[in-house]
């Protein structure tokens, strides 16, 4: 199941020349410049796809919730809404138990799952968020993951605290940006 979702996941990002070309010479920059060794960020890549992969295997959770996980460094970010504090809940220890290891951080917010033209919104955002971000000469947009739910963007890196201030900085002045939180993990500049 994990290898179909690998596969899924590929052909979408080799739908225009131009995107491969900017996905492998980011891709390749951000493998090289990340702080995280190689078998951690390989190691994290799987950890989404099977956080992916345990949550679809609950129908309750499928069906009536929008949650997520981003892993960086082995720490889980879990997104999304879901209607009730027990589903929420559900979607929590089923991603516990696949035990991944560092730190999870739950910003599951409790509603009604985002519409489609929400979730293409916040596309638009980290769109914007990563394209200031490549703009700023003094920020190493390489080591920081960018994620947006419901116009609320999650910055996740292994970086320096002066980094980690400039992409929030950025951020935070970003159009149709709501609030902006850090999971960061700090690294000596």
């Amino acid at each position: 199941m994990i290898k179909a979702f690998a596969v899924i996941a590929l052909a979408l990002l080799l739908q225009g020349c131009a995107g491969v070309v900017m996905v492998g010479a980011v891709g390749g920059a951000k493998m090289v410049n990340d702080e995280r060794s190689m078998s951690t960020q390989l190691s994290d890549t799987n950890a989404d796809f099977e956080i992916i992969n345990a949550l679809s295997q609950h129908e309750d959770i499928k069906q009536q919730t929008n949650i997520t996980g981003v892993v960086m460094n082995n720490n889980v970010l879990m997104i999304g809404q879901s209607p009730s504090s027990v589903l929420r809940d559900k979607a929590v220890n089923v991603v516990q138990e696949l035990n991944i290891g560092g730190k999870l951080h739950n910003q599951i917010r409790i509603g009604n799952p985002t519409s489609f033209t929400t979730r293409s919104n916040d596309t638009w955002i980290t769109t914007k968020v990563k394209t200031r971000m490549l703009n700023n000469k003094e920020l190493d947009v390489t080591r920081i993951k960018v994620v947006t739910e419901n116009g609320e963007v999650f910055l996740l890196g292994l970086v320096s605290q002066q980094q980690a201030d400039l992409a929030v900085d950025v951020a935070r002045n970003t159009s149709g940006v709501r609030r902006v939180i850090k999971v960061f993990e700090y690294i000596e500049s």
